[in-house]
This record gives structure tokens, sequence and C-alpha cells, in this order.
């Protein structure tokens, strides 16, 4: 097999169903983007896939650095729990129970 080099691949073309904004998180599969701008319903535009982004966490988890991360879309949270949620990536830094936010690196 031959491959063709074709992008660096930090951000991906995504077509959504309906209008995503810039920031929000999106679920592919068994990873997440981050839009990188306003993406009307049924237009390609790119998502972030590598990367670190700080993002609203679960209330009450404690992270610690280096934990692996999932999205959860009901509550829109990175949480500590696989179960039912989407692989998001690791904390790059440790959140405390009592923080909002989490910083997450992407998959990639």
């Amino acid at each position: 097999m031959r491959a063709v080099y074709f992008q660096r691949g930090e951000a991906l073309g995504y077509t959504p169903t309906e209008d995503t904004k810039a920031g929000q998180v999106v679920a592919l599969g068994t990873r997440i983007g981050v839009a990188a701008s306003d993406i009307p319903a049924n237009e390609l535009g790119n998502v972030h896939v590598v990367g670190v982004f700080s993002m609203t966490k679960a209330e009450g988890e404690e992270l610690a650095q280096g934990a692996a991360v999932y999205y959860d879309s009901a509550a829109e949270a990175i949480t500590a729990t696989a179960d039912g949620n989407t692989p998001a990536g690791y904390a790059a830094s440790p959140a405390a129970a009592t923080a909002a936010t989490v910083m997450v690196k992407l998959l990639g």
C-alpha cells in the first residue's frame, strides 16, 4: 500500500447537522474535537483534534494530571467516568474537586 501525505491533522474537516459555535465540543465517534469557528448546519468547517483546551469539569470530581478523561455530552462536562461517555484525552494539569474547569489534552 502506498500512502500520500494529505495534511498535518491538527484540525479536520467536519460537517455538522446543526449550527455549531466556535469552541463547542463535538463528538467524533471514539473521540472529541473542538469547533475552530462557527460552522453552519450542513456546511464544512474545521474542528481541532490536537491541543490543550480549558473545558467545563463535572462538579465534585478531582482529576490528577495525566488522568484519562471523557466527555459527558448530556452534562456537557469532562469526567473521569468512562461508561457511556466519549474519550476526550487526559488532564493536562490537576483539577481540584472545587474547580469549574480542567485543562484537557485532546487524544489527537
